[in-house]
């Protein structure tokens, strides 16, 4: 590797990953994640990093000579001109098993804090009204049916957590079929109306994709049980808030909870935050202490791929075939 590449991180990263950038790199940081300040720092970058916010686009790969890998701190790979990457010949790579735990884990507390009114019981005790055990029902989510939308490594990891912990019954809808997770979870694949059907409660894993956004609408929501909850921990596009609102309003299904947004952060104006039966967290599923470490280190496949290596992580033909058509 020559002497002190440079990597551009658009956003500071956990000290574990930095650590190891800085012993052999020299790091540029990012003051803005407006396109004509990366497209400055990006001429003299050998290597970038990107958390959620901003985009690495065309213009910025083209911008940047030096340039040979592009690393993704976290999974989701939206914000990422993966075409232009490739006909650079620029290498991306990512940590798709880094937040499973953590995002499972999230979904779970979300699908408490619904089923028992966790947010609206906690307003109303704050506030003196002791009177509102009296009011509130929550409903148990042992031996319900869980249905995984997106079987991937969170999706799995969220399964598991649900049928060891609370005994439930799994299916899910995936382009795909996962013999592994029907053989150790007793799992169904579904198609996707009958997993809308038959849930009790919905976890929605997939990518942002083309074929996914707004994938989730009114015609979905209104085949649920009026006794069901959705949850999604992917990207906010993905389903149609709007279609959303409105059956919550009529009280058509029991819940939902998002931990994203279309639009992040959401207008004040946006029509889920006023409804008692949505419950909502900043997209931080993944940020526990234990995964921003597990991402940072998305900093040895950049050193691995300066030093002329192969990365553990890299995307895949199978993940570019998904994100086709997701070009800036």
């Amino acid at each position: 590797m020559d002497p002190k590449p440079k990597v551009l991180l658009y956003e500071p990263i956990h000290e574990e990953g930095t650590k190891l950038l800085r012993e052999r790199c020299e790091l540029l940081y990012a003051h803005s994640l407006e396109e004509d300040e990366l497209v400055k720092l990006a001429r003299d970058a050998d290597a970038i990093i990107i958390r959620f916010n901003g985009r690495v686009s065309r213009r910025i790969v083209e911008a940047a000579p030096r340039l040979k890998v592009i690393g993704r701190h976290g999974v989701g790979l939206e914000n990422v001109d993966l075409r232009a990457a490739r006909e650079r010949g620029i290498t991306v790579v990512y940590t798709p098993e880094a937040n499973a735990v953590s995002v499972a884990e999230h979904f779970v507390g979300l699908a408490t804090a619904l089923a028992k009114h966790i947010p609206v019981s906690n307003q109303a005790v704050k506030q003196g009204r002791w009177e509102v055990r009296r009011e509130l029902t929550g409903r148990e989510l042992h031996g319900k049916t869980l249905g995984v939308l997106g079987m991937g490594r969170i999706g799995q990891q969220t399964a598991r957590i649900c049928r060891h912990g609370f005994g439930m019954e799994v299916i899910y809808f995936d382009v795909r079929s996962y013999p592994h997770v029907e053989n150790e979870l007793g799992a169904k694949r579904k198609e996707l109306e009958d997993l809308f059907r038959e849930s009790d409660l919905i976890s929605i894993n997939l990518p942002l994709l083309p074929t996914t956004r707004h994938l989730v609408n009114a015609r979905l929501f209104n085949l649920m049980k009026p006794t069901a909850y959705i949850v999604n921990m992917a990207r906010g596009p993905i389903w149609n808030e709007e279609d959303l609102a409105e059956v919550l309003k009529r009280r058509a299904i029991a819940g939902a909870a998002s931990d994203v947004f279309e639009e992040e952060p959401p207008s004040p104006s946006n029509p889920l935050l006023g409804l008692d039966n949505f419950v909502a967290t900043p997209h931080s599923a993944a940020h526990t202490e234990e995964s921003l470490i597990r991402m940072s280190l998305v900093a040895e496949d950049i050193l691995r791929v300066l030093d002329g290596k192969e990365p553990q992580y890299p995307v895949t033909e199978e993940v570019y075939a998904q994100y086709e058509g997701m070009a800036s």
